[in-house]
């Protein structure tokens, strides 16, 4: 049967899904992912995986695609992230019976992906993005996807977007935020970008940012003409956004854990982390119950968090609004609605509230998150130098040192030879010469077995001593007893 292609595959086996969960590290397994789907969501991605470890590692294979997979759980597109052709597409290939399609990840911006040189970091190496695809496209049984980020400029990203569909991209998710939106500069992803892609190409296009509510979803397909929505932060503090409706927060975790029970396994980091976002806005209220839900070992311990949870905010919902405590939110905190991030703070009045050792922490992240400086020093002096102002880096500056009489590096202050510990042992054991400054005692050693072959003992404090006798003189010797 030939592969379906672009809007033909998006149509009949992803079902025209116009409500998508996105593919999250840690967050979208089977579980989150049934839940899910029973309150709206339509299409789902697999956390993202590392395609090189996937290829090597059986147990990876197992625990995060293999075991983590369900007949109700269709259709599913699998995520990796990788940076080498041939790794790719040998990992895709283990995949491609698990699920109806293989996402490539151009968009993940976090400083893991950085250092492991895929995700949104690939994103200016066209030429090898295009070779990927290519040969994913040629190789697969299912089609290839992607999910990018874009750039500042309005035509840089619609001409990517061209690229990679040339390349053999049957389907293309646009986040609308450039590769520096991210933590506290996240900011509002542009709608206008995603629809000047959804213009330039002929492949399905999903839009992917600010999405909190059901009416964002609408107003996004309406002003950007793209075939689906997908949702991350909104799905993860709301996962009935797409019904549009917003329940009590211990209703979710408790029809979230009997799912967890009878799929199991599921990590219990991976639920831990899902109540904490469930819950977030109550848990600032009830600090205390962040302590427990931290501390449970089991999700009977769980349970009994929300349970606790559940009663609290039953018994604030009982009084008077007045007496209720004030959150300055839209809904009642124990109501799912999603977390906004605080706009950054005035820098100079930040860095005043934090320690030494948090501003050191801040200057490093600043600078492993800078791709370019025009300080001459390299990234790990800079580091070196926001530790220590005064360090000094200048090697006309630096103290001079005697040098080596043999190879130019320091010497040995106490060295008799005047000579780096390197040459100076060479030339201790070439002479049979001691140098007490470097600790060395070849002439020592010799003396001691010299001594010892000559029939003598030498005492812990250096004295020689002749070996004992076994008669007196001029006495002979005791008989043995039988």
């Amino acid at each position: 049967m030939a592969k379906l292609q672009g809007f033909e595959f998006w149509k009949k086996t992803l079902q025209s899904a116009k409500y998508i969960l996105a593919p999250m590290v840690e967050q979208s397994e089977l579980a989150w992912r049934l839940l899910s789907r029973r309150h709206g969501i339509q299409l789902c991605y697999t956390p993202m995986l590392h395609a090189q470890v996937f290829l090597r590692d059986a147990n990876y294979r197992r625990e995060n695609l293999y075991n983590d997979v369900s007949p109700e759980d269709r259709p599913l597109i699998t995520q990796f992230c990788a940076n080498d052709p041939e790794v790719f597409v040998q990992a895709a290939l283990l995949a491609q019976d698990y699920c109806d399609a293989i996402d490539l990840n151009l968009g993940c911006p976090q400083m893991i992906a950085k250092r492991g040189h895929y995700g949104v970091f690939l994103q200016d190496e066209w030429e090898l993005l295009e070779r990927m695809i290519q040969l994913a496209n040629e190789k697969l049984s299912v089609p290839i996807t992607c999910k990018i980020r874009v750039f500042p400029e309005l035509e840089k990203t619609v001409k990517y977007a061209k690229m990679l569909e040339r390349a053999g991209c049957q389907l293309l998710t646009v986040h609308g935020r450039t590769k520096d939106q991210k933590g506290a500069q996240t900011g509002v992803a542009s709608w206008e970008h995603i629809k000047a892609v959804r213009d330039a190409v002929s492949i399905p296009v999903f839009a992917n940012g600010n999405i909190q509510h059901l009416t964002d979803v609408q107003r996004c397909l309406d002003e950007t003409g793209v075939q689906g929505v997908m949702s991350a932060e909104g799905n993860l503090h709301n996962p009935a956004l797409f019904e549009g409706c917003s329940p009590p927060v211990w209703e979710m975790a408790e029809e979230y854990l009997e799912v967890v029970q009878k799929h199991p396994p599921c990590t219990l980091s991976f639920v831990r982390a899902h109540l904490f976002k469930l819950w977030h806005h109550t848990l600032q209220i009830h600090q205390d119950l962040r302590e427990e839900l931290a501390k449970a070992k089991n999700l009977a311990g769980l349970e009994e968090v929300n349970r606790q949870l559940k009663q609290r905010c039953q018994e604030e919902m009982a009084k008077d609004e007045s007496e209720r405590h004030q959150t300055g939110l839209p809904f009642p905190h124990w109501i799912c609605q999603p977390y906004v991030r605080p706009p950054p703070k005035d820098p100079s009045q930040e860095n005043e509230q934090k320690t030494p050792q948090v501003k050191a922490v801040c200057m490093k992240r600043a600078l492993e998150d800078s791709d370019s400086s025009n300080d001459p020093l390299s990234k790990n002096k800079q580091k070196k130098k926001a530790r220590n102002p005064h360090k000094n880096f200048c090697p006309e500056l630096k103290p001079k040192y005697i040098k080596c009489e043999q190879c130019g590096n320091p010497k040995g202050n106490k060295c008799v030879f005047n000579l780096c510990r390197g040459c100076c042992k060479k030339k201790a054991f070439k002479e049979v010469a001691d140098c007490p400054g470097h600790g060395l005692k070849f002439k020592t050693k010799a003396q001691k077995q010299e001594n010892s072959t000559n029939g003598e003992q030498v005492n812990g404090n250096g004295s020689i001593q002749p070996e004992p006798c076994t008669a007196l003189p001029d006495q002979p010797a005791a008989q043995t007893l039988a």
